[in-house]
């Protein structure tokens, strides 16, 4: 058998996508001279100074140089109809018409096309040029937010998405003096990137990406033409059915009617709570994306390229490699407005085994190479996983330096939180712990006297000591717990006095729920190394919070641990006893069913399921201010365990207070039971009260089911109040505070759960 014809290739285009599609092309045993038109201060090949919407001089070139395949990177030159004119002179084109353009070039068309093809997507409506007042109009009666997008071709960055009113209007009247507009509702949810194979008939999907089109960490700021992407994403769809919903149904239309679709057919999804959504189609790679999808795929591009444009691919014949693929855009000066050229760029040429650097906006001037544009350069690195794959990135772009230069730190921030299914995932197993509770109530419970009327499983020991003659019979109630995880953020941040007041206040609660009042405090602070400020700080804290809860802060014990705890890290515990009258102990026994939950606000995660947070935030920097926070996140993560004792003080020894609910651990679902008389449930209706910001992002960030995540963060409610239902109006005005009625009591239901969430 003879060995295949080698090609001459030219690559169009000067970003970095087309110096990804470059360097593949350099690397395929097919190619034996590669041309690069017009190509940047990086690309390899020969460069030819002929701008990508030339098509005359494209022509010209390839006549010349006697080229056998062009690659096409930018829309520009598929919208000019690059693809028609090197067909019409028997030069194959990796691209779509002119014709097929459009579905990116006109944004009206993508929209009308994809709602004739039953492609699910948001409410649309196109306006033409100079038409804001309809637009205005039509915005107004939809109701709710809306993406306004330019329909023409903006490099990626036609887009604005406003977030408010004032600036809805100012976006529609600005975008409809440039030209014809199309208004979409705003949906929610994560984005990703679907790119296709094409070759007339069929599509093969390439692994999903997701960009970051923002220019600011935590996806904030101005639009941009890609700060970033990685790939794979996790997602929680097939990706041939994705493909079969929003790709082929495409390819199909168009070869119907005799027009066939070659290429790269791109289709930005949202995934969307009710499904994924179609944002947008484009007629060729991303970039950022192509960068990173690029350096996965085994498959030669040339190949490909040449099966697609022939009518002969097959889903067999793409291959990737088993790894994970993450870039960062390195931007020039005053990027995105208008970038400062010209700066020396130094240590983009040395080699690394784990990354590749792509060109974008540079040049060689005397030699040296500067900065030509606003996205300068794109840096890619490989891993096993992700983790791996972003180190190598972020090490890699460490050693590049130009005047100016910007690149964002948390690219692929929302990886960790899409790969944790359950609060198992991130390292804690509630299960597992109330099994060992279950498993130690033997050995506690053999050392109880008839004094103990509160055991292992309650939220403090309680203990009859009749002997203090100031009540008929006073009962001490005594509390251990720690602030966990939260700990290492604090240490990690040097906030800690925070870590004091989050003990003591959390104490405080676990005994307030048993009608007692606090009488004092025992610490226990253990770190790695002494650190005498650091200490004074934490038990700063802890004195504030005892002083504003009446009790003494008696003593305890600092530990010195080196090798037990990490360097830097330390651990915070403590025991509070307080004490009640027996006759006003709770939860009393008459909680029933037709009760009712009156929720009272947390102010925060307090100091539960922080190792899930830990886990979702991981790449996202603290100083961010995501929406929709209003304060910085690191802020908002440790803002202290408030303390429910000054707002109950008025009802603790109200007899229609039937019992109270300390929200920790496990969640409502956990907690609401330990109360419960046997055969009692309850239903939880979740929207009855106003979520915190910080609960609003992290329940748009996660997959995790409702049951999971409110079972391990409170979701905003920190106490509840249980009452009949004829007391809760006077209750409630009693609280000095906002308070909501959650939910109620009810008989339990075989095979029901204790706790249900509607």
């Amino acid at each position: 058998m003879s060995a295949p014809r080698q090609l001459t290739v030219l690559v169009l285009g000067s970003g970095g996508r087309e110096h990804a599609i470059a360097h593949s092309v350099q690397q395929s045993l097919r190619c034996s001279r590669l041309l690069v038109a017009p190509g940047n201060g990086g690309m390899p090949g020969e460069q030819f100074c002929v701008e990508v919407d030339d098509v005359a001089g494209i022509v010209s070139l390839c006549e010349a140089e006697k080229v056998d395949l062009v690659l096409i990177g930018p829309e520009l030159a598929l919208a000019a109809g690059v693809v028609d004119a090197l067909s019409a002179i028997g030069v194959k084109a990796f691209g779509p018409t002119k014709q097929l353009a459009e579905i990116e070039a006109s944004k009206v068309y993508s929209r009308e096309l994809a709602e004739k093809l039953g492609i699910p997507g948001p409410r649309f409506a196109s306006f033409e040029k100079g038409n804001s007042e309809s637009a205005v109009s039509w915005w107004r009666h939809l109701g709710s937010p809306v993406v306004v997008k330019q329909s023409g071709l903006a490099s990626g960055k036609g887009v604005v998405v406003p977030e408010n009113e004032c600036e809805t209007h100012s976006a529609i009247v600005e975008a409809c003096a440039i030209g014809p507009v199309v208004l979409e509702e705003m949906l929610q949810g994560p984005e990703c990137s679907l790119m296709a194979l094409c070759d007339g008939v069929s599509a093969v999907p390439l692994p999903i990406a997701q960009d970051h089109k923002r220019i600011g960490e935590g996806d904030l700021g101005a639009n941009t033409g890609g700060m970033g992407a990685y790939a794979p994403v996790s997602v929680p769809y097939d990706i041939d059915d994705l493909s079969a919903t929003f790709i082929q149904p495409i390819i199909d239309h168009f070869a119907e009617v005799g027009t066939p679709y070659k290429g790269i057919l791109y289709a930005g999804l949202m995934l969307t709570k009710d499904g994924p959504r179609l944002l947008e189609y484009n007629c060729r790679f991303g970039d950022p994306e192509a960068q990173v999808l690029l350096s996965l795929l085994s498959t030669d591009l040339v190949d490909l390229a040449l099966a697609c444009v022939d009518g002969t691919l097959s889903a067999g014949q793409v291959k990737t490699k088993p790894l994970s693929a993450h870039a960062v855009v390195m931007t020039a000066a005053h990027y995105p407005a208008t970038p400062r050229l010209g700066d020396p760029i130094s240590g983009s040429e040395l080699s690394d085994l784990h990354t590749n650097v792509f060109h974008g906006g540079t040049k060689r001037e005397n030699g040296a190479l500067v900065t030509n544009g606003g996205r300068v350069m794109t840096v890619v690195g490989m891993g096993p996983d992700l983790r791996s794959a972003r180190r190598h990135t972020y090490a890699r772009v460490g050693k590049i330096s130009f005047p100016g230069s910007y690149f964002r730190r948390d690219i692929g921030w929302r990886a960790p939180a899409s790969n944790l299914m359950s609060y198992s995932s991130a390292g804690v197993n509630i299960d597992e712990g109330n099994r060992a509770v279950d498993l130690l109530k033997k050995s506690v419970t053999s050392t109880a006297t008839e004094s103990v009327l509160r055991g292992v499983g309650a939220f403090g020991g309680a203990l009859d000591v009749s002997f203090l003659k100031d009540f008929e019979q006073p009962v001490l109630v005594a509390s251990t717990d720690g602030v966990g995880t939260k700990v290492e953020l604090a240490a990690r941040t040097g906030r800690v006095r925070g870590a004091g007041m989050d003990i003591v206040n959390h104490c405080i609660n676990d005994v307030l729920v048993q009608g007692a009042r606090p009488l004092f405090f025992l610490d226990y602070l253990a770190s790695s190394r002494i650190n005498a400020e650091m200490v004074a700080d934490v038990v700063s804290g802890m004195a504030e919070a005892c002083a504003a809860g009446g009790c003494v802060l008696l003593g305890g014990e600092t530990a010195e641990m080196p090798g037990v705890y990490a360097p830097g890290a330390f651990d915070v515990a403590g025991t509070l006893v307080g004490i009640v009258d027996k006759k006003d102990l709770l939860p009393r026994p008459t909680v029933a069913e037709g009760d009712v939950l009156i929720g009272l606000a947390s102010n925060g995660p307090h100091t539960n399921g922080y190792s899930l947070l830990r886990s979702i935030l991981e790449w996202l920097p603290l100083d961010v201010v995501p929406p929709p926070l209003t304060r910085p996140l690191v802020d908002a993560l440790l803002e202290p365990h408030r303390s429910y004792l000054d707002v109950l003080g008025p009802v603790l020894k109200d007899p229609r207070v039937k019992a109270l609910v300390h929200i920790t651990g496990g969640g409502l679902l956990e907690n609401l039971p330990r109360v419960f008389p046997d055969g009692i449930a309850a239903t939880v209706d979740i929207s009855s009260w106003p979520k915190p910001p910080l609960f609003k992002f992290i329940e748009g960030l996660v997959t995790l089911e409702t049951d999971e995540l409110y079972r391990t963060l409170n979701m905003g409610i920190g106490m509840v109040v249980i009452v009949s239902s004829g007391d809760v109006a006077d209750i409630r005005a009693l609280l000095t505070e906002d308070t909501w009625v959650i939910g109620t009591l009810h008989e339990q239901g075989q095979n029901k759960p204790r706790v249900a969430l509607q």
